[in-house]
Order: structure tokens, then sequence, then C-alpha cells
């Protein structure tokens, strides 16, 4: 898993040509590595994959979605999310409600889904990592200042619990 700070979650992920048996076994490796850290949803760059894919699962079994495209947004909703690759770290953030989604599934057919909510979180956060982008990012430049302190400190071995107090809002316990 890769984690703050590695240059790979940086990067804007390659488009997926070939959907074939590697392809699948990828996909099978991910989902197992996303339920082994208990998250909701895990981009292939989180294990140093550069392809635009992600898998999830909020409750109804493991999916993929493979070049995912946002069609549309609606919508806001405040809630704090988790990372899997920024352990232990909660944020409150503001996204879109409402999004439709457009991809493809692990046997190469075009697949669109509308989500709200937390569906809708999971694809917008797993999207951000495929466009090299951090939850992080999405603060507004105070949080964002506080967060950035909350990781330092860490790497220090300080104790940040006071500050990360200031960065969380609603209590959701999955990571994505």
């Amino acid at each position: 898993m890769r984690v703050y700070g590695d240059p790979v979650l940086k990067q804007v992920a390659n488009e997926v040509d070939q959907v074939d048996g590697a392809l699948a076994k990828l996909v099978d490796d991910m989902v197992e590595t996303m339920y082994g850290a208990v998250g909701a949803g895990l981009a292939a760059p989180q294990v140093g994959v550069q392809k635009r894919l992600f898998v999830y699962d909020v409750g109804e079994g493991p999916d993929v979605v493979i070049n995912p495209t946002i069609v549309e947004t609606s919508g806001e909703w405040y809630h704090d999310e988790g990372c899997l690759s920024i352990p232990d770290l909660r944020l409150g953030i503001v996204r879109p409600k409402q999004v439709h989604l457009r991809g493809y599934d692990v046997d190469g057919e075009e697949v669109e889904i509308e989500a709200d909510e937390f569906l809708a979180r999971v694809f917008l956060h797993e999207i951000d990592h495929l466009d090299g982008v951090l939850m992080v990012e999405r603060l507004d430049d105070d949080q964002r200042k506080v967060a950035q302190r909350v990781l330092r400190d860490r790497a220090l071995g300080f104790d940040t619990s006071a500050l990360e107090a200031k960065l969380v809002a609603a209590g959701s316990d999955q990571e994505v």
C-alpha cells in the first residue's frame, strides 16, 4: 500500500487499454488488499499501479470501475472521510452529493451508475486518486495547513489528537 508522501500518489494514472486476465488478477488482488485494510474503495495507484481503475464495496459486494468518468454531479454533502493512503486521519470534506459515473467492468462492458452520498463520495475519492489528487488537497487553505501539520508532527512522533479533532466532522468509520 502506497502512503502519503509516495510520489506515485501524485501522478495521473493511464487509461486501461486492454481488459484481460492480468487485469482481472489485479482487480482480485486489489479487492483482497482493500478488505485487508478495511476500506470501502481502493484505486490502482494506491498499490503502485498507474492504471485508471478502482475497486469498491459499500456493503453490496466488491465491484470495479475501469476508466471511470464522472458524467454529471449535483448537490453538496459535507462528510468526513478517510484514506487508506493516509492512515488514521479523517477529514471533513465537501463533495457533490450525487454523481453519474460511466466506465467499464472487468468484462470490458460499459457501465453507468447513479450514486449518492457515501457511494458518490467513494467514486469521487477514488477518481481523485486516479488524477493524482489526495483528500488533503480538497480542504480549504486553513484546514490543509492543519492537516499537513498533523502529518508532519505524526512523522516526528508527536501526539496530534488535539489537532486532528479540528479536521473531523461526521464520524464514518470506513476509509476510502
